[in-house]
């Protein structure tokens, strides 16, 4: 059993510790599901998580508008991935795809956010391109003004849901200015036309993730979200809402790979009594307590803080992602010594933790640059 005492910490409400007692109970009846075929997974976890009022935090509810809860977006995330790693990733795709939408969507585009919240439409931020992943602002990606519409053309690569999604908020690059300045977001339907899925990729925990071309897309004006030339502070926005959410994934990988090192170091014996006697298991174990620990601090102190009505989080934010993905995959790694062989036998727990983590320290926004995020905002 996962430790629950820091649902007691003051960064948390009672709707908060009631939520997360809910889901759990949810998941131990739920999960994990058959990764067999991950599209049709992720389909059925949306539809299953929104019909039980799960996908709820993803989105503003537009009959009641006001400020995503971050820390209940972290709840949920940390829940799930202790759970099974792949429902945690439905949950956050449902997040992530209509983020710009929640912050900045008129109320056409909040139309489809019914739907999201519900597990009837699924979502996808489509951002990185072959040639800028983390360098947002190199993106080649084009929308061109022609009367009333915007025409896109270019690819996204590392989409996540893509494929499945039907719907994505896609950046492209309009030109009212060099750089950052010059970027637009759009919300594009799935089923547009001249929007193809070039290619399936396959990474070492299977997701849904493609690349997609866009061949002279063509979208109504309307479909811009916010203002032109908005995009790059749109995609920052709603990275500083989320950003924490993937710590606190991380989290909850971290905590799964601890409760497994401890159920292996009680009931494993070597030289004849059991392996937690070892001084050196009991060091690695409080490590990884330790390292669980503190990250849970930075991302529910980045959480309460954005809470709590700060405009910004960024330096919060990155650190609780740095800090979080970082020493989870040293908890992880801990987990696979600790249960020897075992550890990296393909369908063990820990083995697809080990695969499932990796990730994490590269997607929104690898931890080489979150560290000069977080210099660059000290220096500030």
């Amino acid at each position: 059993m996962a430790d629950r005492s820091f649902l007691d910490w003051p960064f948390f409400e009672q709707r908060h510790r009631d939520w997360a007692d809910r889901l759990d109970a949810w998941c131990a009846k739920n999960l994990p599901v058959d990764h067999s075929d991950v599209d049709a997974a992720c389909r059925d976890l949306v539809a299953r998580l929104g019909e039980a009022g799960f996908l709820k935090p993803t989105a503003v509810d537009t009959a009641n508008p006001g400020p995503l809860d971050v820390r209940t977006l972290c709840l949920t995330r940390e829940t799930l991935a202790r759970h099974d790693g792949l429902a945690d990733f439905a949950f956050a795709m449902q997040g992530l795809g209509t983020g710009a939408i929640s912050l900045f969507g008129t109320p056409e585009q909040q139309q489809w956010l019914d739907r999201t919240r519900a597990g009837k439409a699924l979502s996808a931020f489509a951002l990185s391109e072959p040639r800028s992943g983390s360098d947002v602002a190199n993106m080649d990606m084009a929308a061109t003004r022609d009367g009333g519409d915007y025409v896109l053309s270019g690819e996204k690569t590392w989409i996540s849901n893509g494929g499945i999604a039907d719907l994505y908020t896609v950046f492209a690059r309009t030109g009212e200015a060099p750089g950052a300045r010059g970027i637009s977001a759009f919300l594009v339907p799935a089923d547009t036309p001249g929007l193809e899925v070039a290619e399936r990729l396959d990474v070492i925990a299977p997701h849904p993730l493609a690349r997609l071309a866009f061949n002279d897309v063509r979208v109504p004006a309307s479909a811009m979200i916010g203002k032109p030339g908005d995009g790059f502070k749109i995609a920052m926005s709603v990275l500083d809402v989320f950003r924490s959410t993937v710590g606190s994934a991380a989290l909850g990988f971290a905590r799964r790979a601890l409760d497994e090192t401890l159920e292996r170091a009680g009931s494993r014996e070597l030289f004849g009594a059991p392996l937690f006697d070892l001084q050196m298991v009991q060091g690695h174990i409080a490590e990884m307590a330790l390292d669980i620990d503190a990250a849970a601090l930075l991302i529910y102190r980045a959480a309460w803080t954005k809470d709590m009505g700060a405009p910004r989080v960024t330096r919060e934010a990155a650190m609780a992602k740095l800090f979080a993905t970082d020493r989870a995959q040293e908890v992880i790694d801990k987990a696979v010594q600790i249960h020897g062989g075992d550890g990296v036998r393909r369908g063990h727990i820990v083995e697809s933790l080990y695969r499932e983590i990796r990730a994490l320290r590269i997607y929104e926004g690898a931890s080489d640059v979150q560290k000069v995020v977080i210099a660059r905002q000290t220096m500030k």
